[in-house]
């Protein structure tokens, strides 16, 4: 009886892995041939690390150039603007609706001359119903799609948040024709990506009321999974044809729904880690922390879990990722809580600001105006290092970020950089140095040893970041809020070094990635800096407690007009333009 009960047990238990293994984690997650669909991530150009601009309570052209009309006269810096739901006449039909954004071509033309760069909102559905457009109804043009085989076969329109309607089939050349001729239309404006939502996760039919995931298409049935991989690669590949800097902002993990990445790492120039509330800690951490777990919550997402995700992200090998800066929705956003998210943003490969909740940084506090404008700054200066880790992920190397076992949420910037962000509302942090020896970033006097663990008080407009000794920081300086330059940088190449005992880094020009190899050797008697490469114009910033009895480049000594040394900061600064031969530095102790 015993062994009877067993085997129908082991049975049961057999049935129901193989019907869970074929209805969800094969077609929703792909597992286990996630890494199969996975590559290395592609380059994404240097201006989509710069940072990035919207608003969501109000979507016209009127707001957005107020918008950024704010931010240059108070001179915050920004790159792209976002352009999310609605903008067109249906969703997804790629017609500007003009009534929200009037003289279109006249107007992104005008974006295009002032430098900024636009991402635009899109999915794959084609729509019966649109929520929130001009033209809300048109099941003709729905219909229509379906009968000419545009679309993935569906007895009825699938819901979605801001609609009904149908997915595009992408494995219909026809199909393909006739989404690329609507989106053309866009392309001509001279945008630069799109920013694609995740309706491609709704891949569903019904089936006697259960969810199916999967559907008819050109290519016969066709998994959730694989029209989410078509979705995000298809678009991203189409784009560069019209434009070789086109970007794609996905999702890459957003809480538990595919913990294998939304987005194949490949097609994923940039990521985000989707909506999060204005709000410092998720519920369900609250109330793990507060041993209520049994309690049903919403699973509103907060700060906390922003960092968790794009920390998971880079696990799972994304390279550019980042979060709604103080979250995407909500009340209103707490005035500290904006500040620390941007902090936070500043040491991840995307600084999207934007949302829901008041953006205009000078209709807010003069203290978040005047914080969040140094640390954007500071994200804008750090684009080269972080470009150089765009190109050694690209080949197959060191991602952005690299989370580490010690110390909740601390993670590595690059190679050089230990952030432990404020996740809480407090000044205070818990702190783990890794091995080595390391200084604080904001005051960087004292040396500290690694492996150590402390707790140390952050003023708010600081954050808990340690540069590694022995450091090499390539810094694109254009302004004085950070104190690493000033206006007159500009056109120079800023290098950060913290002198240890020999390293070496190599910076990638943006444009053309030509390499400048920056490297030095020291002793106690003399440091040795060399330049190698494509030439650049550079300032170097060299951290020393000793004043240089002399500075030699290419075996000509520096004048005193070339070289300086600052008492209080303890750092020698050394100008050079392009004239320089060798670009050997021999500075004496």
């Amino acid at each position: 009886m015993k062994k009877k009960v067993l085997k129908v047990l082991v049975w049961s238990i057999g049935v129901l892995f193989i019907v869970s293994y074929f209805y969800w984690f094969l077609p929703i997650w792909g597992m286990p041939f996630n890494s199969q669909r996975h590559g290395n991530p592609p380059l994404t150009p240097a201006w989509a690390l710069e940072c990035w601009l919207w608003e969501d309570d109000v979507n016209n052209s009127e707001i957005v150039d107020e918008l950024l009309a704010g931010y240059k006269a108070h001179d915050i810096p920004v790159r792209t603007i976002v352009l999310d739901s609605p903008w067109s006449l249906r969703y997804n039909d790629f017609e500007v609706d003009t009534l929200l954004y009037k003289k279109p071509d006249k107007w992104f033309k005008n974006l295009e001359n002032e430098g900024y760069r636009v991402v635009l909102w899109m999915t794959s559905m084609v729509d019966s119903y649109s929520k929130d457009t001009r033209i809300k109804h048109d099941s003709v043009w729905y219909q229509d799609a379906m009968k000419k085989g545009y679309l993935a076969k569906s007895k009825s329109a699938n819901t979605w948040w801001k609609g009904k309607g149908g997915f595009i089939d992408y494995s219909n050349p026809e199909a393909m024709r006739w989404w690329r001729s609507m989106q053309q239309n866009i392309f001509d404006l001279g945008i630069d990506g799109w920013k694609l939502d995740g309706t491609a996760t709704l891949f569903w039919s019904d089936v006697l009321g259960i969810p199916f995931f999967y559907k008819n298409t050109a290519d016969g049935l066709m998994s959730a999974r694989t029209y989410m991989n078509h979705y995000y690669r298809d678009e991203y590949e189409h784009g560069l044809t019209q434009n070789p800097e086109f970007i794609t902002l996905s999702r890459s993990i957003d809480r538990g729904y595919h913990p294998e990445g939304f987005a194949p790492i490949d097609a994923s120039p940039v990521n985000w880690v989707g909506d999060q509330e204005h709000k410092w800690v998720t519920d369900e951490m609250l109330a793990e922390e507060n041993d209520k777990v049994d309690i049903a919550l919403d699973g509103i997402q907060g700060f906390e879990s922003a960092i968790e995700n794009i920390l998971e992200s880079a696990e799972l090998g994304y390279n550019i990722v980042g979060s709604d800066v103080a979250g995407f929705s909500g009340k209103t956003i707490p005035p500290r809580l904006y500040i620390r998210w941007a902090q936070f943003s500043t040491f991840c490969g995307l600084f999207l600001n934007g949302g829901h909740g008041e953006r205009r940084l000078w209709k807010r506090s003069q203290e978040e105006l005047e914080i969040i404008r140094k640390f954007s700054w500071l994200h804008t200066e750090l684009v080269p290092y972080m470009y150089h880790y765009v190109v050694t992920a690209h080949d197959g190397g060191r991602r952005l970020q690299s989370p580490l076992k010690k110390g909740k949420y601390h993670y590595m910037f690059g190679d050089d950089f230990l952030i432990a962000p404020i996740y809480k509302d407090t000044k205070n942090r818990v702190v783990s140095l890794p091995e080595g020896q390391w200084r604080y970033f904001f005051d960087d006097k004292e040396l500290m040893d690694g492996g150590s663990t402390f707790t140390k008080e952050f003023p708010i407009d600081e954050f808990p970041v340690f540069v590694k000794e022995g450091a090499i920081i390539p810094l694109a300086v254009k302004r004085d809020y950070t104190g690493f330059g000033n206006r007159a940088s500009d056109g120079f190449l800023t290098v950060l070094i913290y002198p240890n005992t020999s390293n070496s880094f190599i910076y990638y020009d943006t444009l053309t990635r030509e390499q400048t190899i920056i490297s030095y050797q020291k002793n106690r008697k003399e440091l040795k800096i060399n330049i190698s490469g494509n030439k650049v114009g550079h300032i170097l910033k060299i951290y020393s407690e000793t004043v240089p009895q002399k500075i030699i480049l290419d075996q000509q000594e520096l004048n005193q007009k070339q070289w300086n040394y600052d008492h209080i900061l303890n750092k020698i600064s050394v100008v050079s333009n392009l004239k320089y031969s060798k670009g050997n530095y021999t500075i004496k102790y």
